[in-house]
């Protein structure tokens, strides 16, 4: 176990740059959901479906690129997914059917599981003390949210310049040149105790745990949130939102559609997330997890109903991006922060994927049903209400949580 008590490390930093460029692609696809689907003129449930894809397939891939870096080492399976990730953008620049972008999507997913927080984080928490595991995680998470800040106004930028085909093309580059960065990412090898235990062994140790499957069950409305409103959240505010004022202060900022403050609210969640997320990390330090947690996503529940209440107004989407921002990827550092806990640092990786795959259905049911209710009704209102009651449920499940080390137990 690492006892140095330095936060900032190569890792770190290194940790940080390729959650950054890897989440600043992932976030910035429901930009494209219009400009995709009336290039074709298909049904918006058809581009859906290839981002509901994608999220299942990251979800799917996240233990098994865990348990690549934990078999062949973390820089082999980051590389892998850059390749997968840059594979899947370019083919996808092809592609003229909707099923083509669907299976096309798979790459992409797999791609973001391979340099995504599932293998990231695993790397940071084992090189971090454990003084500062907790708030390490959340610094890498808020990376995170720094790519979502500059994402989707970048894209949209760049498809005013180039089709969404170029945009693709170019990001395809962008998450390549990650792999620079990678020879920094050497943490101290994967502790083996006189009483550790085998990968299937800690498996079914988890899998037997109440705490394990509460974990994984509660993780599901986080991935709902996050999936549906990086899909459909620019389209919604797009087409529900009310007029922006001419004389505005958002018309001041360059802010004159709600296409644009659409895009601009998946910044300003991000933006608003980096804060979110450093304090999530911070009283992950101080406090329970299980409480947190329950904390963030009674607070989810409550800015999403009010949200959903009220008309929309430009006044109102920035005041919800400020609110859910500042939740938005919290869950990620007391979540893996929790797994690593109770179930020790040796297989965080494959675990916190296995719990992560929950996050991943919750993103394919939320894209999928964002795209499928807005074909049926013509709005989005009734998959936002399912989104209320998924996370006020996760508010719930966690609770009874036991927060308690298993690691040093026998299988």
């Amino acid at each position: 176990m690492p006892t140095h008590a330095k936060l900032f490390t190569p890792v770190l930093i290194a940790g940080l740059l390729i959650l950054v460029v890897g989440n600043a692609i992932r976030s910035s696809f429901g930009v494209f959901q219009i400009p995709v689907a009336g290039e074709f003129g298909w049904p918006r449930a058809e581009f859906s479906f290839a981002i509901a894809i994608q999220n299942l397939a990251w979800g799917i891939g996240a233990p098994i690129f865990g348990a690549i870096a934990e078999r062949f080492g973390d820089r082999k399976a980051i590389v892998l997914g850059a390749l997968f990730y840059a594979a899947g953008l370019v083919l996808s620049a092809s592609a003229v059917t909707p099923e083509q972008h669907q299976v096309l999507e798979i790459l992409v997913g797999f791609g973001i599981a391979g340099t995504g927080f599932g293998v990231v984080l695993a790397v940071v928490g084992r090189s971090a003390s454990d003084s500062n595991r907790s708030l390490a995680l959340g610094i890498a998470t808020a990376a995170g949210s720094l790519g979502q800040v500059f994402s989707a106004p970048v894209a949209e930028y760049l498809l005013s310049l180039f089709s969404w085909q170029t945009v693709f093309m170019i990001f395809a580059a962008a998450i390549l040149s990650v792999i620079a960065v990678l020879p920094f990412m050497r943490a101290p090898g994967r502790t083996h105790a006189a009483n550790d235990i085998s990968m299937a062994a800690a498996l079914r140790q988890a899998l037997r745990d109440p705490s394990f499957t509460l974990i994984f069950v509660g993780f599901f409305s986080c991935g709902y949130q996050l999936g549906f409103m990086v899909a459909h959240f620019p389209a919604m505010v797009t087409e529900m939102c009310g007029p922006i004022s001419p004389a505005g202060p958002l018309a001041a900022l360059g802010i004159s559609s709600t296409s644009a403050l659409g895009a601009a609210a998946i910044s300003l969640i991000g933006l608003a997330n980096i804060a979110g997320t450093l304090t999530a990390g911070w009283l992950g330090k101080r406090f329970p997890k299980k409480y947190v947690l329950a904390a963030v996503y009674t607070g989810r529940t409550l800015f999403a109903a009010l949200f959903i209440l009220f008309p929309i107004t430009p006044l109102t989407v920035v005041l919800f991006s400020i609110g859910m921002g500042s939740l938005w990827l919290a869950t990620v550092p007391l979540t893996s922060g929790l797994v690593g806990h109770i179930y020790g640092l040796r297989y965080m990786g494959t675990l916190y994927g296995i719990v992560f795959l929950s996050h991943q259905i919750g993103s394919f049911t939320g894209v999928w049903l964002g795209g499928r209710f807005y074909d049926a009704y013509g709005d989005y209102t009734a998959v936002w209400w399912i989104g209320v009651a998924v996370g006020a449920f996760s508010a719930i499940v966690h609770l009874p949580i036991r927060e308690r080390s298993l690691e040093a137990l026998p299988a």
